[in-house]
């Protein structure tokens, strides 16, 4: 089993679709074993603990520099012997220091189609007010490999989610998290537990299972 380590910072739906997934054998191949939050009071760390999953919060204003708080980080991440990291609704930016040691083993989702509406900035709600205020017809989510560049690593999955004449940025939130973010990323993580991804440049595949096996 590989060991899953979550990374959150609000209330943890994305997390709880995880669970959910988990607790239907959907994620075989691997198992959650910690839940790290960028808060003290972010809703995912109850998530976790009803769920009967370690918890750790680690918060960057508890650290004097950036470099104390990138070693909190990874001490959190290495003692639980994390093989694969997930950001899930994680608002923090992991400097290169965490990203290179854990190199094509961080996924994150994020709630547009990249290259659309991403990169510094783009978050949260923040994401379908700029959907809504560009007039575009279609957004979704993307789940993607995280890189040194904000949400530039390579493209794994992504759904398509229309956008209504109606909407406003809870609605659209609220839709693309049930019709595409919480399908999508324990799909991903499935699929990475599988050992069922392969790397082509900027994109990153689901390959069939008796290639994969091979």
């Amino acid at each position: 089993m590989l060991k899953i380590a979550v990374l959150v910072s609000g209330g943890g739906t994305n997390l709880q679709a995880l669970i959910d997934a988990q607790n239907r054998g959907e994620l075989s191949g691997g198992q959650i074993v910690r839940v790290i939050a960028s808060r003290p009071d972010a809703g995912a760390l109850e998530r976790a603990k009803k769920a009967g999953i370690p918890g750790a919060v680690v918060r960057r204003k508890d650290y004097a520099d950036a470099s104390a708080f990138d070693a909190a980080l990874l001490a959190e991440l290495e003692g639980c012997g994390a093989e694969l990291v997930v950001l899930a609704g994680y608002l923090s930016i992991l400097s290169e220091s965490v990203v290179s040691r854990y190199a094509d083993r961080i996924l994150n989702v994020h709630p547009s189609l990249i290259p659309s509406f991403c990169g510094k900035g783009y978050y949260g709600l923040k994401v379908h007010e700029a959907v809504l205020a560009y007039g575009v017809k279609v957004t979704g989510a993307t789940v993607h490999f995280v890189n040194e560049v904000p949400d530039g690593g390579a493209i794994l999955l992504q759904q398509a989610v229309e956008v209504w004449p109606d909407d406003t940025p809870e609605t659209l939130q609220r839709r693309v998290m049930e019709q595409a973010e919480w399908k999508l990323l324990p799909r991903a993580v499935a699929l990475f537990c599988e050992g069922r991804i392969r790397f082509e440049g900027r994109r990153a595949f689901a390959v069939e299972e008796k290639e994969a096996g091979q």
